[in-house]
């Protein structure tokens, strides 16, 4: 019975092995005795090894049949008759077989690894993007815990996103996105026209792995799963398996599926596929920081949202720290930054404003896409200066910063570090009128007593007429005010007239109407800064003219009436340290933050323009943010939105902008050339002036009829072509120096204390290519921030340097 199993194997070349390791070959040569010795050897050291499993049979007709374990017959499968294939005869041989060296052939299996991705919508089409390999790992070691999974929610993506296993959805934390789809992929899939593996389902996966399993245990190849009744793969060997789709032309005499079928590459785990897997980011978050976008729903020109932009923002910091912080990092003293978007555009153009629909009855139908554009984005310089959405704007910015930073503190609360906030073009001047309109409750008790010892008449407005009257010694006549309803507030507006009628002689009404008189005075002696010192204005003089508040008691409206004839002048300079009052600017109430921001980041920012037509010329140097230390105003050179700072707080000092230093530790080669050329010029213009001062000399002096005689000190003197060089190389260290002592000459320069002292206005280096045409890169100007390399090193820096740490210089 043995022999004619075996018979069966050779005549089919059929070899098999689900737990053997070797294989039966036909290939020609006759094997030796020698051979037969050393093959029955390595056949009994296998079934030693496997514990009664056989990992290679190999017999002859001479072979007994007693040798082969019976265990082995149970595992072998024998063809059908007529399936059975004559072997090829061979030019030495034409029955024998060989035992090859069967180590490079070993195909053991393995089961495959799966890895976890995510649905992401990219350029209108569905992109399945993988999880870092720690993120991946955690879903698999929640999906294998045998836990509920609908109970089990796996954070993600830095805690940004939570995964709920038994949905298999995904879905954001800190703002409002659709959920995406998640996947345990193990098997992938490619057309001719895709650019990236497509993931196949989790149930035709684990087909695919278990026809892929017995394929290989059986080197049983050319094994088919359908799909449907015309789409299917074919598994043709490990290195080659292939998905055939119908082209919905069915031809009947198609002799193969490839011939009627369009092919798919079939790849089996996520090593074998050119994907990028995203690294996994530091657990340790360092600091917190919202970012505000400007007008619009969308942040670059490729029409992204807040979301994206800020996910661009944040990988590149998480680069910047793994090669400009990678001591630090090393070292674990650094974890990483955490960037959170903060959305107003949705909220202002809600449905529960209903303001576009106002807006779209009053369009006109030309030009509907620039109309719709304009409604969209320019729209939302107006509405900030309209007193209704002026309010939901600023309300929607701080509730929005607020219950985010709730958030964060819940899912984090073991975090430390400091918070600081980002607003780019519009949303820097809402953050700016919001961080003005703060309260500093550790200063807000000193202040208070400062206002009332300098200002008097807050003290007589708590006063009654009763007692007004009886300090002025005219209580008798309290009984005819009062038998008139007229009190305090009413008394302050009556003439000498309506005295005289109330029957009140003249002593009296002069009394009272002087001190009517002395109250109005006492109300605008804080905005007159001819009666203050200079002293008290330079301590006291604050920039708090765009400080927005509903005035809300009598007295508050009464004041704000009177100061309305000082406030449309812009000549003089106003103190409203004691006084909330705005220029040129909306009533609202600014909600209170629930932190203390540690830095303000402006990007391409107009808010000098903004205080300049609201009427405030001049920032004073003294002033400075209630609850925020720092400030930081970034631009572009050619962003046609953005405006500087520092000339309004020195206006009488010409300064340049701090230059932001390249990513890569230098100034780009078109700057350093373009200030060679600069040093290179005035060398050239010192020389020809030198020259031809030197030709004029020699025209106007007078002749000599002969040289005299070379003395000693003249045959010592170093040739004329030396002391040229010399000359030349004095210039231009000369030159260098006057640079570098510019340059350090304005970052040492105190510039108000808005930003602790430091510089506020910070430039970044234009590309080469922009420098060919700054009217055609102007828009993307404005949107590069998103982007720059340069400006997200610039915040690291600042955040990292408070911390000690200090920024490694790449080469």
């Amino acid at each position: 019975m043995m022999s004619d199993l075996c018979s069966h194997l050779v005549e089919s070349d059929y070899a098999v092995s689900q737990d053997y390791d070797c294989i039966v070959q036909a290939t020609g040569p006759v094997a030796s005795n020698h051979d037969k010795d050393e093959r029955t050897e390595l056949t009994q050291k296998s079934i030693q090894a496997e514990d009664k499993q056989t990992d290679c049979l190999l017999e002859t007709e001479s072979v007994p049949e007693h040798s082969v374990p019976q265990t082995a017959t149970e595992q072998l499968t024998v063809m059908p008759p007529h399936e059975q294939v004559e072997p090829s005869p061979s030019s030495s041989s034409s029955s024998s077989f060989e035992i090859v060296d069967m180590d490079p052939l070993k195909q053991l299996y393995e089961p495959v690894y799966p890895h976890w991705f995510y649905c992401r919508k990219l350029d209108s089409r569905d992109t399945w993007v993988p999880f870092s390999r720690g993120d991946s790992q955690k879903l698999e070691e929640a999906f294998l815990s045998g836990q509920d999974p609908n109970k089990i929610v796996v954070a993600t993506d830095g805690g940004r996103f939570d995964v709920y296993l038994g949905q298999r959805m995904r879905f954001p934390v800190y703002w409002e996105q659709a959920a995406t789809e998640v996947r345990r992929c193990s098997w992938f899939y490619k057309g001719d026209k895709d650019s990236r593996y497509i993931p196949y389902t989790e149930d035709f996966s684990e087909r695919l792995e278990e026809a892929y399993m017995i394929a290989l245990t059986l080197n049983e190849w050319k094994m088919r799963i359908e799909l449907s009744s015309s789409e299917m793969v074919i598994l043709h060997n490990p290195k080659l398996m292939v998905h055939y789709q119908p082209l919905g032309i069915s031809d009947e005499w198609a002799s193969s599926p490839a011939e009627n079928s369009r092919q798919r590459t079939v790849k089996r785990a996520v090593e074998s596929i050119s994907v990028e897997i995203p690294p996994d980011e530091p657990s340790q978050i360092d600091h917190l920081m919202f970012m505000i976008h400007g007008i619009g729903p969308a942040c670059d020109l490729r029409f992204r949202s807040i979301i994206h932009c800020v996910n661009d923002f944040r990988s590149a910091s998480l680069n910047l720290l793994q090669t400009h912080f990678k001591k630090a990092q090393g070292e674990l003293k650094i974890g990483r930054v955490e960037f959170l978007p903060v959305n107003w555009h949705s909220v202002l153009h809600g449905d529960a404003t209903g303001v576009d629909k106002d807006i779209q009855r009053i369009t006109l139908p030309s030009i509907g896409r620039l109309r719709n554009f304009t409604n969209e984005t320019l729209l939302d310089l107006f509405f900030y200066n309209s007193p209704t959405y002026c309010q939901t704007i600023v309300d929607t910015v701080a509730s929005e910063m607020n219950q985010l930073y709730v958030i964060f503190q819940q899912r984090n609360p073991e975090f430390q570090g400091g918070v600081s906030v980002v607003g780019h073009s519009l949303g820097s001047l809402i953050l700016f009128d919001l961080l003005t309109n703060q309260k500093d409750s550790s200063k807000s008790d000193n202040r208070s007593e400062k206002a009332k010892s300098r200002n008097p008449c807050t003290e007589e407005a708590i006063q009654t007429l009763p007692e007004v009257l009886q300090e002025l010694g005219l209580s008798e006549y309290s009984n005819v005010l009062q038998k008139e309803k007229v009190d305090l507030e009413a008394l302050t507006l009556c003439t000498e007239l309506d005295l005289k009628e109330l029957g009140v002689p003249l002593g009296p009404r002069k009394k009272i109407l002087s001190f009517v008189k002395s109250k109005k005075n006492r109300k605008t002696c804080t905005v007159n800064p001819v009666q203050h010192s200079a002293q008290e204005y330079e301590e006291n003089a604050t920039l708090d003219s765009v400080q927005l508040t509903i005035c809300q008691t009598t007295e508050e409206k009464e004041d704000r009436d009177l100061l309305q004839p000082l406030l449309s002048s812009s000549v003089s300079t106003v103190d409203y340290e004691y006084f909330d009052v705005g220029i040129g600017q909306v009533s609202i109430n600014y909600p209170r933050l629930l932190f203390k921001p540690d830095a303000f980041f402006a990007f391409g920012s107009p808010i000098g323009m903004f205080l300049t037509v609201r009427g405030l010329k001049r920032i004073d140097p003294n002033y400075s943010f209630p609850t925020c230390k720092s400030f930081f105003n970034i631009y572009h050179p050619f962003d046609p939105v953005a405006y500087r700072i520092e000339p309004m707080i020195l206006p009488d000092t010409e300064i340049e902008p701090m230059l932001i230093p390249h990513h890569k530790g230098r100034k780009r080669m078109h700057l350093e050339l373009k200030e060679s050329l600069t040093r290179m010029s005035a060398d050239i213009k010192n020389n020809v002036l030198g020259s031809l001062r030197n030709a004029w000399q020699s025209f106007t002096r007078f002749q000599i009829p002969a040289l005299p005689p070379q003395t000693d000190c003249d045959a010592t003197m170093p040739p004329q072509p030396e002391l040229e060089k010399e000359r030349k190389a004095e210039v231009r260290r000369v030159v260098e120096d006057t640079v570098s002592t510019k340059e350090k000459e304005e970052m040492d320069i105190k510039v108000g204390m808005l930003n602790g002292g430091r510089r506020i206005d910070y430039v970044l280096q234009e590309k080469p290519i922009e420098s060919f045409n700054e009217y055609l890169f102007a828009l993307q100007s404005h949107l590069c921030y998103w982007e720059s390399e340069d400006t997200a090193l610039l915040l690291l820096k600042e955040i990292y340097q408070n911390l000690g740490i200090i920024l490694e210089h790449v080469q």
